[in-house]
């Protein structure tokens, strides 16, 4: 089948180009049926409060009930949100949706009493429990609650700060809105006199134009719309920041990174040490924009020049079932078992709602629950090797999902943010390695070289740039340090001067950048973007280069979903994130890659 990119109407697109929800429910009204027993099951909470103290039996008892409900409910949403996402102008399905999440509020209500009478347990009587049979499923999933008991205050100190949480919301609803409803971006004529209204959508597009005039225009015009705001999402940053100090301080966290890192319980050191490796490794980042400088031919190299392509109009047709040959090549190394598992999944068994269609949720992601297939939602395109890229990536996800769910019990089968992308990046990894080694085309070698390098730089650098601008601005908060427009602007700039360094001219609306990132409105998150490539090149090399044992110790890390902490798990697959060398090797492949883009350009001018 050669399938045209798009289609009129969802009904037009061949059933097995489709994915296929009966695993979860044949029909409607058998998932209407689940969700009414659910509904009835949300006063049985009830029975359970007050219960603890009577000892780990009691225990048991809530957090099973408390499991079943939760795998139930996932399966409802889990279905609810697919069929929304497969065409959002259909009223059914946003019913069906708004229905799966009201019947989530009230089970969250309903269980909200669990992780406090557990706390209120005394900690010596909490220890025996753990220690009895019939909580010892269980210990790990306990242990993770109770950590949390020293940061949890009094009852009526809890209620308190529950009702803050809506008006904590402020500063990121109101970036929300400004950045996204009411802000005016402006508008930029071409050479053809065709002109363009910027968005945030298409300003990375115009940024790619080889017409410098245009990029220049549109990066000035776009930052003039951020500078009119200026004193507006200085505020709103500053909203922010005060808000994560005030939640540290209310439960007695050393500082909001601490409290940010301790869900996952990571030391500080893995953050530090991500910031310490990438300064100690600009040299290759500096060498790839001299080179982007002279391939460009430029007198001088500004930002709005580091996004151009360095190879134009790569021709690219791969149809889906063709595409999914090529993944199968690319992940050999992982063995048979892993790559029949995948390849049935996309093309037999229907993991993969495949192209665009009217209505359909734009974008890809990897979703699924316990008790079904993983799914991927897609918008293939046979014209674009980024959809290639794409459905590799989105198939480590769903791999790394289908491994977890298929060897751990419910309650330990979902992994944390900190190990998600690993699993995803390592496939991207191993198709680059395979379309570098098939391809003897020296400007597609160089088209691929440079979207990888281009990958490191924007999730290793620059989310270290990210991190290294939130772990500054909260130590200045803690500190007492007034969080203006213009302290942020100059913490910014001086950022932006060590991570472009020499040869980059820097426009001085550039530091207007810090206000139009929406992962500064959720704390220190952006660091686990790059030490997740970090981990997940690590792997990469350590299974493509090793044997029988690095190859399980990878499957081991799939298979155990979050039966350990991230670090741990990690560990057990071959890679340490406390210490400095996942990084540094990372660190080190990219610059190999920028030497290897040296002498193709080279030969090639």
């Amino acid at each position: 089948m050669n399938a045209p990119v798009n289609y009129k109407s969802r009904d037009d697109i061949p059933e097995d180009s489709t994915w296929d929800l009966s695993n979860l429910y044949s029909a409607d009204d058998r998932w209407e049926k689940e969700v009414a027993e659910l509904e009835s099951r949300v006063e049985g909470y009830a029975a359970f409060k007050g219960t603890f103290a009577k000892g780990a039996a009691s225990i048991q008892s809530c957090i099973e009930f408390d499991a079943e409900c939760m795998r139930q409910l996932d399966r409802v949403y889990t279905y609810a949100h697919l069929r929304n996402d497969e065409d959002k102008t259909k009223v059914s399905r946003q019913e069906q949706f708004e229905k799966a999440v009201n019947i989530a509020t009230r089970l969250s209500q309903a269980r909200s009493f669990i992780d406090s009478e557990l706390m209120s347990i005394p900690a010596d009587e909490m220890a025996k429990n753990l220690e009895s049979e019939s909580l010892k499923p269980y210990k790990l999933y306990l242990e993770k609650i109770l950590r949390y008991r020293e940061h949890t205050l009094s009852e009526q100190e809890e209620y308190l700060l529950a009702s803050s949480m809506d008006m904590a919301r402020a500063a990121r609803e109101g970036f929300d809105m400004l950045d996204n409803a009411d802000l005016k971006l402006g508008s930029v004529t071409d050479a053809e006199g065709v002109e363009t209204i910027i968005t945030h959508g298409n300003f990375q597009s115009l940024l790619q134009s080889y017409d410098r005039d245009l990029r220049k225009n549109s990066f000035h015009t776009f930052y003039e719309a951020y500078q009119n705001h200026s004193f507006t999402y200085g505020a709103l940053l500053a909203g922010s920041v005060k808000k994560d100090l005030f939640y540290a301080r209310a439960r007695r966290y050393s500082g909001a990174r601490e409290q940010a890192l301790f869900s996952e319980n990571i030391s500080a050191d893995v953050y530090d040490n991500l910031i310490a490796s990438v300064h100690a490794n600009l040299e290759p980042l500096y060498k790839y924009f001299d080179i982007r400088k002279r391939l460009l031919k430029l007198d001088e190299l500004r930002v709005y020049d580091t996004l151009v392509p360095l190879v134009d109009n790569v021709e690219w047709n791969m149809s889906y079932e063709d595409a999914v040959e090529k993944i199968d090549s690319a992940l050999q190394p992982l063995g048979a078992d892993y790559v029949a598992i995948l390849k049935q999944g996309l093309l037999n068994q229907r993991w993969v709602d495949r192209y665009e269609s009217p209505g359909k949720r734009s974008g890809a992601y990897s979703s699924g629950c316990y008790d079904s297939n993983p799914y991927i939602l897609m918008n293939y395109r046979e014209d674009n090797i980024n959809s290639v890229y794409t459905l590799i990536h989105e198939a480590g996800h769903s791999m790394h999902s289908y491994y977890s769910r298929k060897n751990q019990p419910y309650l330990d089968a979902d992994y944390t943010i900190f190990v998600a992308e690993v699993a995803s990046t390592f496939n991207e990894a191993l198709l680059t390695r395979k379309l570098l080694e098939e391809t003897t085309d020296p400007q597609m070698k160089i088209y691929l070289l440079c979207r990888e390098i281009d990958n490191f730089r924007g999730t290793l650098y620059r989310q270290t740039m990210f991190a290294e601008f939130e772990r500054e601005i909260h130590a200045a908060a803690e500190s007492g340090v007034p969080l203006t427009a213009d302290y942020f602007k100059s913490v910014y700039k001086k950022l932006l001067s060590l991570y472009f360094g020499r040869n980059v001219t820097l426009d001085e609306c550039l530091s207007l950048e810090c206000f139009r990132i929406p992962h500064f409105y959720f704390s220190f998150y952006v660091y686990k973007y790059a030490t997740g490539i970090s981990a997940a090149y690590a792997l990469a090399d350590r299974v493509s280069q090793g044997g029988k044992s690095e190859l399980e110790d990878y499957l081991n890390f799939l298979r155990s979903g979050g039966s350990k902490y991230p670090i741990d798990l990690l560990k057990d697959a071959g890679v340490d994130m406390t210490s400095p060398q996942p990084v540094d090797a990372a660190l080190t492949k990219f610059s190999d890659l920028v030497n290897q883009l040296e002498t193709l350009t080279s030969q090639s001018t």
